[in-house]
């Protein structure tokens, strides 16, 4: 059984940096597709990043294309979440989610349980001045 845990979150002034870890354990997560997701307060989960099994495709949202980056670490067994030029908008609950990927090109931001079936806790993130 495939079991994620968030860590890297934490308080950061506007325009900072956080760097997010998704860490797998029970699988190696290489077969795996793993999206990042987030829901702040009053709002509804949305899509951040996605990686595909193989690391070919990556996809952001509009709302932090040029600002985030995912990137596999297989050596670790973790997926990571760079962020820079953090804006109050981007507070909330980070969570990572893989599935098992049959297409090693694919994956998809959309918060969809059948595509992503493992879930961690979540780690948050608030950026205040």
């Amino acid at each position: 059984q495939l079991e994620l845990v968030e860590s890297g979150g934490g308080l950061v002034h506007p325009g900072g940096s956080l760097r997010l870890s998704c860490a797998a354990s029970g699988s190696i997560l290489d077969g795996f597709r793993v999206g990042w997701f987030r829901q702040g307060p009053g709002k509804e989960r949305e899509g951040v990043a996605c990686i595909s099994p193989n690391g070919v495709t990556t996809i952001y949202s509009d709302s932090v294309e040029g600002r985030f980056t995912i990137s596999r670490e297989n050596a670790e067994n973790t997926v990571a979440l760079q962020m820079t030029d953090l804006k109050p908008e981007d507070t909330a609950d980070y969570y990572c989610a893989a599935g098992w990927g049959v297409n090693p090109d694919f994956c998809t931001i959309v918060p969809d349980k059948g595509r992503y079936p493992y879930w961690g806790q979540g780690t948050q993130v608030s950026v205040s001045s």
